[in-house]
């Protein structure tokens, strides 16, 4: 009977602790433009925790292939 107490505590401690961000794919952000705005400013204001985030690493990579594929409509590729 002890451990009542303690089962019934951990799903309250559950729903507090902090949740964590979610995390897009490198073709769900090329998908939407404004968020690779969203992020890569976030990156940038605070890049001593966030740049090895994979938000970060999937956001620098969706930026680079959509300014290739930029760059290949550009020159009619």
């Amino acid at each position: 009977m002890r451990h009542v107490p303690l089962f019934a505590a951990l799903p309250i401690l559950a729903a507090c602790s902090e949740k964590t961000e979610q995390t897009y794919t490198v073709d769900e952000l090329m998908a939407g433009g404004a968020l690779i705005s969203l992020i890569v400013t976030g990156c940038q204001n605070n890049p001593g925790e966030l740049s090895e985030t994979a938000n970060c690493r999937n956001t620098a990579a969706a930026d680079g292939k959509l300014r290739l594929q930029n760059l290949s409509r550009a020159f009619g590729g």
